[in-house]
């Protein structure tokens, strides 16, 4: 080429964490880069501590002197235009200090994850910062303590939402604009309570628990996700209930590294994206492959809808189906509308549910249910279990009939069930359903109609 193309400069939100390193790279200021970046911000460091950790433990940690950790913070004040600031492990007082005079010297949202002790159970601060954190939380905007850390900085003994609350509106007290207090520690079998303070209202955040030890890295994970969010301009308690989400969706998707119990996956949400195209992509082909073949035979008289989810699905939202189903014509069947993320409920929740048994699980589709059907799935070479929606439960929360669907049928074999299905009940049409790992759904809807 005779001309040098011309640069096309990016500009992002410039963000800063001052934290400890971990040198196996789950947590501190590494985790804190990876999601930083991963939610469209330049991530600068300031490194107070250099760690020799791994997913098992803490070998040793080696303070960083405090005139390197003020020179790192200035070389970056002096170049970059910071939106947002978030900490992590300090570690010794004199650290806590001068980070404390940085917050109030910086108008920008600062966000402080009060680390004390590692998700091994090290412990990561020193006894004589304890007291220093306090006029840190002051000069903050956020602070995200979890209830072992939000007893020690408050002196409440952390049970229950009510204390976590009371607890919270102490930091708030402290001079802290809101307190996130985390409930991973607190009780509740199934569901984790995540509690917001603020000066003028108390939030409650519930989600599903993940029955995970895979956690490592989690807190930093969650408190730099905020502070990404803070730097695009996003309001507070929106940053804190996307970070809640996106650190959820980290723990439910974890990496399978290291000889410990692995770590978060701070990039499962960028992975998700990224896997949305071809999942859309894939429906679109089945829907064309079945409306071609014309299986008006085992479409039901609601309509037949057929639904993808990303690897990393977590909500309906994450699932790509048929806007409006697939409907029977008087020549025929058609696809109604086109394929968009969140387009079904009832067929995504039970897809998202039977992933709960089986993550693999990526593809799924509802189908008629008659007699003849039933003589096809007698002679099918497949995993087919019958559950019975006589005892299904009244509509209470949203999906709760789909999640018991799924919770039948999976306790009823040892693999995972290929075909579903039911004979209705009253006001309840029969139903079949298709399950797949890969886009194979087209190859069993096809010859469950082929067959008929």
């Amino acid at each position: 080429m005779s001309t040098l193309r011309r640069p096309a400069p990016v500009k992002l939100p410039q963000t800063l964490t001052i934290a400890g390193s971990d040198s196996g790279g789950g947590a501190g200021v590494q985790a804190d880069l990876k999601t930083m970046e991963a939610l469209d911000t330049f991530a600068t460091s300031a490194i107070t501590s250099l760690t020799a950790q791994n997913t098992v433990g803490v070998e040793s940690i080696h303070p960083v002197p405090v005139e390197e950790i003020e020179a790192q913070v200035d070389a970056i004040r002096d170049d970059f235009e910071l939106q947002a600031v978030k900490t992590g492990m300090l570690g010794v007082e004199p650290v806590v200090e001068t980070v404390t005079s940085y917050a109030a010297d910086m108008d920008v949202p600062f966000v402080v994850d009060p680390v004390m002790v590692a998700t091994s159970g090290d412990r990561l601060l020193d006894h004589d910062a304890e007291a220093a954190y306090k006029e840190l939380i002051a000069e903050s905007t956020v602070v995200t303590p979890n209830a072992d850390e939000a007893e020690i900085l408050t002196d409440i003994p952390i049970a229950d939402p009510d204390s976590m609350q009371t607890a919270g509106q102490r930091l708030v007290e402290m001079g802290a604009e809101t307190a996130l207090i985390k409930g991973g520690h607190v009780g509740g079998e199934h569901v984790v309570r995540d509690v917001i303070v603020t000066q003028d209202d108390v939030t409650t955040l519930k989600n599903a628990r993940v029955d995970s030890v895979a956690t490592h890295g989690s807190g930093c994970t969650l408190s730099s996700a905020i502070a990404a969010r803070l730097a695009h301009g996003e309001d507070i308690p929106d940053a804190i209930e996307f970070g809640v989400d996106f650190m959820t969706r980290a723990i439910r998707y974890p990496l399978d590294v290291g000889e410990g119990p692995g770590t978060v996956h701070h990039l499962a949400n960028i992975r998700d994206r990224s896997a949305r195209q071809p999942t859309q992509e894939t429906v679109e082909s089945v829907v064309q492959q079945l409306v071609s073949a014309d299986v008006s035979a085992i479409v039901p008289e609601v309509g037949m809808n057929v639904v993808g989810a990303t690897p990393y699905a977590e909500r309906p939202g994450d699932t790509v189906a048929v806007e409006g189903r697939i409907a029977q014509t008087m020549s025929g069947i058609r696809s109604t509308r086109g394929t968009r993320f969140g387009a079904s409920s009832h067929v995504a929740r039970f897809l998202l549910s039977a992933q709960e048994h089986d993550p693999a699980l990526r593809f799924a589709a509802n189908l008629r249910f008659n007699d003849a059907i039933e003589r096809v799935l007698e002679e099918i070479d497949a995993t087919v279990v019958e559950i019975d929606r006589s005892n299904e439960p009244e509509p209470g929360e949203e999906g709760s009939t789909m999640s018991w669907a799924a919770e039948r049928a999976f306790e009823q074999c040892e693999t995972t069930p290929a075909i579903v299905f039911d004979r209705g009940d009253v006001g309840k049409e029969p139903i079949t359903r298709l399950l797949a790992k890969e886009d194979d759904l087209t190859t069993r809807a096809l010859s469950i109609a082929e067959r008929i």
